[in-house]
């Protein structure tokens, strides 16, 4: 995959979820593909019967020819931003119920032991793939070093993992009717419940989750 900004800070330490990814480019502004689905939802149909997949929304975060990658942002794990900030030696200075109380979710099989954060804005942390001209990916643990000093993103989703896919995989998944697509929609991302997340993005094509079944087409 295309990678977008360099890291200029190293690993925190070895083995941990924070270990940064190295989104290096020429350019800070997000360039996409013509057909690119980035900052697009992905809906799992009916007929995705994958354990992991299975009734999730997915947020592309990069999509080109050389694949796709993004992160579940409806499927929690058990830790919460807290016991994750706990885990990495970070304490919130500042109490901010809204964010210890945060669930972690789990973002996708691969990497799954690695840190990401979806947040808005964008900020100016080491390690970020910018995917909007206000959302980003960032994988260094900067920006959970902002949030326990109170200084984090207004508006984030952290989860551990994500979802990738090689050069034309995930096209095949959608063409196979995997997965409906459709431009997301922040306030879904960030602010809604996690069990209402699924069919308010279902919503957003005007589809009532009752009537979808396993055998309709694609977005």
């Amino acid at each position: 995959m295309s990678k977008q900004r360099k890291t200029s800070n190293p690993a925190s330490d070895p083995g941990s979820p924070w270990d940064s990814l190295d989104f290096s480019s020429a350019s800070d502004t997000p360039q996409r593909d013509e057909l690119s689905l980035a900052d697009h939802f992905l809906i799992a149909m009916p007929s995705m019967l994958d354990p992991v997949f299975g009734g999730t929304v997915v947020y592309l975060c990069e999509h080109n020819t050389n694949g796709a990658l993004g992160v579940i942002i409806n499927k929690p794990t058990d830790m919460t931003v807290e016991t994750l900030l706990n885990r990495i030696d970070l304490k919130l200075e500042i109490a901010l119920a809204q964010v210890e109380s945060k669930p972690v979710m789990f973002g996708g099989p691969v990497q799954s032991d690695r840190g990401f954060v979806l947040h808005a804005p964008i900020g100016d942390f080491s390690s970020t793939l910018p995917v909007t001209d206000q959302i980003a990916l960032t994988t260094s643990k900067d920006v959970l070093e902002a949030v326990a000093t109170g200084r984090g993103p207004e508006r984030m989703l952290v989860s551990l993992g994500c979802a990738g896919w090689g050069a034309g995989q995930l096209e095949e998944e959608i063409t196979r009717n995997g997965w409906l697509t459709v431009r997301a929609d922040p306030g879904i991302l960030f602010d809604l419940p996690l069990e209402q997340r699924f069919v308010a993005a279902l919503k957003l094509l005007g589809i009532d989750p009752m009537m979808l079944s396993g055998e309709a087409g694609h977005a």
